[in-house]
């Protein structure tokens, strides 16, 4: 899935790589703030370390999904080892949530066909993205505004961090772009 069929001015906002101490409270502050939803792509190496923060993800109402046991590229592991990836992160997500994500997102957006076999057979839907401002790279809090600005539109699936290091542009980021995209007539879903 790399965009959203929900109608008029719908789009969904995608936070990977958490639960983080640091980030995830300032990103739940703000979806909380604006009263959008979200979707985020938990590591279950994370959700273990972190599970209260996963529940708190949780008991907002956000959406969870699988982003495997400990983020490894997909495409270069034997059937196997992805298995085991997935379904660890699963359990962890599950244990610390007490529910079972039906979303999927591979690391990287590393696609294989024994990957997506593997979410099939986990009942899980792939979740891709369609906006993605690199925010992970750190190009600066600009960067990531402009680029999802001019690259949302309806239906757009849009890809932020929370994890996998210093998320503060992000969180900078978001400050401006949820509200100007409630200005501009938006309305956040999931998946």
């Amino acid at each position: 899935m790399t965009h959203l069929r929900d109608g008029r001015r719908g789009i969904a906002l995608t936070i990977d790589d958490g639960p983080n101490p640091v980030y995830t409270p300032q990103v739940l502050r703000l979806l909380d703030r604006y009263r959008v939803t979200a979707t985020f792509s938990m590591i279950g190496l994370q959700a273990d370390a972190h599970p209260g923060l996963a529940r708190e993800v949780a008991a907002a109402g956000h959406e969870i999904a699988n982003h495997t046991w400990s983020h490894l590229d997909l495409a270069y592991l034997s059937p196997a080892v992805v298995a085991d990836q997935i379904s660890r992160a699963t359990t962890a997500i599950h244990r610390a949530t007490g529910r079972a994500p039906t979303l999927f997102r591979a690391p990287y957006g590393a696609w294989s066909p024994a990957v997506l076999r593997l979410c099939a057979q986990s009942g899980m839907t792939p979740l891709a993205w369609s906006v993605d401002p690199r925010d992970w790279s750190r190009p600066g809090v600009a960067s990531i505004v402009a680029n999802v600005m001019r690259n949302t539109a309806t239906g757009s699936i849009i890809l932020e961090h929370d994890g996998g290091g210093n998320r503060a542009q992000t969180v900078a980021a978001l400050k401006i772009i949820l509200p100007r995209l409630l200005d501009a007539g938006y309305h956040f879903t999931t998946p």
